[in-house]
């Protein structure tokens, strides 16, 4: 086999082969970064560049940020990296000014474990990282714009991304102008009386600076609180709820996680809800990804009920099924409830049924032993429609606002602090779950909506609750009031007006949605700019003393606990560091003593406006140059609201990364940093590149690529294994990396392999031994216009005939509407009947059809077309050359094909001009031989004509 390849090699040296592509794509990729090919001019700053090219139209193009990992690419992460390069490509050569570029997302929990396990500085494994990560992508021939690189770790990133906590952390969101405004305002309007300072009757002068803070507090969109967390002792950190299991346990380590209070950041989201829920209908993004943030968001409209408890105060409680009040035989609190120490009793009250107790001396033990058992349980898991209904009576009564009847207060895992107020008015006849509770703790039921079916109206006999928003109120009056007879919309108007003419309730709207948990106990983050003077009053560092920098710690780990103990607390690695946690600052009035703060931001936070950081990302004064803002993502004609033009990335983001970018946009936007009130204006999410996972009979992943298959089955090392279709990765033995491919066909086969794999949205399977398909495709392109024997271009100067003609004006013209519509996969198949053509005419090629084949090449593999388009005598770049245009005269078919049917049977075919009139087709079918003779004299009742395609006859 050398043999005969070395002999094909001598009698063709200048055929396309594997070396040759790896030569071609390193010399090109060489230049583009010596030219500055894709570096894309601001209107203004230091990468001002050609005002010419700064007045075309802009394209800003955007991949989701991608994670630096030590294990590097496999050939799935790619994809949504080459079909943005491809779409950049095409909008260069249709006379965009294209921005597009790529970061790192770099802080985070991989590396912070990886310095733990190694002693390597988090910074060190990144940094290496990131380094082999950019040696990939090159390799790949991606358009990037270099000069706007940049890794979230960089000080001179990070400093604006705590800037930009400062902002939010000084501002409030005013309701009647519904948008931010800055804290100064908000103090101003207490200190001259134009706004009352909650909870005090004095003034803004009389109170302390801590209480200052308290009152701010409730206001600030960045504050501190007491708040209910995932707390994992065994990793010692609190996690986002996106990193805990259905089962209640840490994605990473696999500990138990624990509902457990502690002080924490949290940014007060909740307070854009409504503008978050009505600006997603201006976006250009997928529906199930709107749909995804609408129920994230979970917009309910309802009413807020005041329930009495002795003298301690009142419950409230959030329902959207308020009509049914006088249903309310019970209440429960979620465990983490807040008012619970104040309500509970020494003491049993008298006749305290004993399936209340748990079994428990006092009130105070059994709620006690109850948080216990519920902190060690997931949301999830609360939430499940367990069989068994857990719960313990608080030894408390509240008094039901319209029946002013005294109903038991319990506590119950089904209830969440994170929806509505974390309490219930439980209506068992009518909510499934109250039911079950109730017949698991013998609690009273009372039917106020009259069931449609023969069920009667006694709940005692009941299967299940009744619920319905179709039927009659019931059993619902008193001496002021009477709902009965009532549908539940006029129901609800009627109760809720009642309750609030008395100041014991109110018409709300309440949302699923729950305030942003924004500290980390780790070290591996960006430090917050906060310290706390002596009386722990916390003041935000101005932008002067930004950035602050992560200080050197020796021990990278937060102090892990006891894995089963929940009443443990965090201890985080800055903390240790006493040198930098203690601290003399002049903050404007005086030097005075600080703490800084020890928790870090979350990962989340450097990609909430990196978007922002490629406009103008050597800019050390501002965010970002307002001209510079507007004119890559400001509003404009079908972009009410601003954004990126186009942003690709992974379905898994539809609600984190995604909510919180637009949180911090229109925050940015409502205090007038920018134009732009949302980030992303559109969206699309790529589909993965999978792979077979192959498992031995213990169930652990075998190496892919020495699987073999017989008959139908599949064996490694004698063994029969089993298949599955599933993710590609390290740990599951089937990665193939893009250096393989490359080595093996080129970057560029490997650009369109992935491309043509199928739609760009669709979930598709790795197939190395189809990669081949590509790699002939740019074989036969290069043998179509170069001399294998000379390198020579063997294109003539000639008037190619018409049907070339027609097949490459049909072929531009369908390449275009694909790439503007992200279609790659059926581009590729038509450039390859265009290519299939040339090679079935023999003899040279007209140098206008070769040249034009290059360029609608030229965005899909851009290293073979910049090598022919030289060979072709051009000595600038392809890529900004135009994009071919079709001809409309070569487009439309000179002659099409219509069917003629009688009785809906085929009699025949007629070749037609396509601009035929229907009365013309009409004529021409009914004179044909061989309608006349399936027609036999018929009388014919109908003819139905859909020129110029089908003629039906009905006879």
């Amino acid at each position: 086999m050398t043999e005969i390849n070395t002999a094909a090699e001598t009698a063709a040296p200048h055929r396309y082969t594997a070396a040759m592509a790896a030569d071609i794509e390193a010399r090109w990729q060489d230049v583009w970064d010596a030219e500055g090919t894709y570096e894309a001019p601001n209107p203004s700053g230091d990468l001002a560049g050609d005002p010419e090219v700064a007045a075309r139209p802009k394209k800003f193009i955007m991949d989701m940020f991608p994670y630096p990992s030590g294990a590097g690419l496999h050939v799935g992460h790619p994809l949504g990296y080459i079909a943005t390069d491809v779409f950049a490509r095409h909008a260069r050569m249709t006379g965009h000014n294209v921005l597009h570029t790529l970061g790192f997302d770099a802080f985070g929990l991989p590396a912070e474990q990886y310095a733990v396990q190694t002693g390597t500085h988090p910074r060190v494994s990144t940094e290496a990282n990131m380094e082999n990560m950019k040696v990939q992508l090159r390799r790949l021939g991606l358009g990037h714009d270099k000069r706007r690189s940049f890794a979230t770790i960089d000080p001179e990133y990070y400093k604006w991304t705590q800037w930009i906590f400062v902002q939010i952390y000084n501002s409030w969101y005013d309701t009647d102008a519904a948008k931010a405004r800055p804290i100064a305002e908000l103090i101003e309007q207490f200190e001259n009386g134009t706004r009352e300072i909650p909870g005090t009757t004095r003034a803004w002068s009389e109170l302390s600076a801590a209480e200052r803070t308290e009152v701010l507090g409730e206001y600030r969109l960045a504050y501190a609180s007491e708040a209910p967390v995932n707390w994992c002792p065994g990793l010692g950190t609190v996690l986002a709820n996106e990193e805990v299991t259905a089962d209640g346990r840490s994605e990473r380590g696999n500990f138990p996680v624990f509902k457990s209070k502690l002080r924490q950041w949290n940014m007060r989201i909740t307070a854009y809800a409504d503008r978050l829920l009505d600006d997603l209908d201006g976006l250009d993004w997928p529906e199930a990804i709107k749909l995804q943030q609408r129920n994230w968001i979970g917009r309910s409209e309802g009413a807020r009920v005041d329930f009495q408890v002795g003298d301690t105060g009142a419950i409230t409680v959030f329902t959207t099924r308020q009509d049914t009040l006088f249903g309310a035989t019970y209440m429960v609190l979620a465990p983490e409830h807040d008012l619970i120490e104040k309500i509970v009793p020494a003491a049993w009250p008298e006749g305290t049924h004993d399936v209340w107790t748990g079994g428990h001396a006092t009130p105070a033990e059994a709620v006690d032993a109850y948080r216990k058992q519920a902190a060690s349980k997931s949301d999830v898991e609360r939430q499940a429609d367990a069989k068994e209904k857990t719960g313990v009576f608080t030894g408390a009564y509240a008094t039901n606002p319209v029946s002013g009847e005294r109903v038991p207060v319990f506590i119950a895992d089904y209830v969440l602090m994170g929806y509505g107020t974390g309490a219930i008015m439980a209506v068992p006849a009518h909510d499934s779950r109250d039911f079950a509770f109730a017949r698991a703790f013998e609690l009273p039921m009372r039917c106020v909506v009259e069931p449609s079916d023969d069920r009667g109206t006694d709940p005692a006999t009941w299967d299940d609750a009744f619920a319905s928003y179709e039927a009659k109120l019931v059993n619902s009056a008193n001496d002021e009031i009477s709902l009965d007879g009532l549908g539940v919309v006029d129901a609800k108007a009627k109760i809720t007006a009642w309750l609030a003419d008395r100041g014991i309730g109110e018409g709300t709207v309440n949302f699923r949605l729950r305030d942003w948990l924004f500290s980390r106990q780790r070290y591996w983050g960006e430090p917050f700019p906060i310290v706390y003077d002596e009386d722990g009053v916390a003041h935000a560092l101005p932008e002067s003393m930004l950035p602050l920098e992560l200080p050197e710690v020796e021990d990278y780990s937060p102090r892990t606990f006891d894995p089963e103990d929940a009443d443990t607390r965090p201890e985080t690695p800055l903390s240790r560091n006493e040198d930098w946690v203690n601290v003399t600052l002049d903050l404007g009035d005086g030097p005075k003593k600080y703490r800084r703060e020890t928790n870090t931001m979350p990962n989340w936070a450097g990609s909430c406006w990196y978007e922002l950081r490629y406009l103008d990302p050597h800019n050390d004064q501002k965010l970002v140059d307002p001209a510079v803002e507007q004119y890559w993502m400001g509003p404009r004609e079908g972009m009410p609201t601003g954004g990126v033009d186009l942003y690709v990335g992974g379905a898994e983001h539809a609600v984190l990364h995604l909510l919180y970018a637009r949180f911090w946009s229109k925050i940015l936007f409502d205090l007038g940093h920018v134009s732009s009130a949302e980030p992303f204006h559109k969206l699309y999410n790529q589909g993965m590149i999978q792979a077979f996972v192959y498992r031995d009979a213990r169930g652990i992943a075998v190496p892919a690529a020495e699987v073999e298959e017989r008959d139908g089955a599949y064996w490694y090392e004698g063994e029969k294994v089993s298949r599955v279709l599933g993710k590609m990765g390290k740990s599951l033995k089937n990665a193939v990396t893009p250096d393989e491919i490359c080595v093996e066909y080129g970057a560029d086969t490997l650009r369109l392999y992935e491309m043509a794999m199928g739609p760009l949205d669709v979930s598709r399977p790795w197939d190395t031994r189809a990669v081949v398909g590509q790699y002939r495709l740019l074989q036969r392109l290069w043998r179509n216009i170069v001399d294998e024997a000379t390198g020579e271009a063997t294109v003539v100067d000639t008037t190619p005939d018409d049907d070339t003609l027609r097949a490459l004006h049909k072929a531009i013209d369908g390449v275009a509407q694909d790439m503007a519509g992200m279609r790659f996969n059926t581009a590729i198949a038509k450039i390859t009947e265009l290519n299939n053509h040339l090679t079935k005419t023999g003899g040279a090629i007209s140098r206008p059809v070769a040249e034009q084949l290059v360029l609608l090449v030229a965005p899909l593999a851009p290293h073979i077309a910049e090598e022919l388009w030289r060979r072709l005598g051009h000595t600038d770049s392809v890529v900004h050359q135009d994009f071919p245009v079709a001809d409309p005269a070569y487009v439309v078919d000179e002659s099409v094909t219509c069917v003629v049917q009688i009785k809906g049977k085929v009699k025949a075919r007629l070749e037609v001009s396509p601009s035929i009139t229907d009365a013309d087709l009409e004529a021409l079918a009914l004179a044909d031989p061989h309608v006349v003779a399936a027609l036999g004299g018929a009388e014919i009742r109908k003819v139905i004509v859909r020129a110029p395609k089908l003629v039906n006859i009905v006879a």
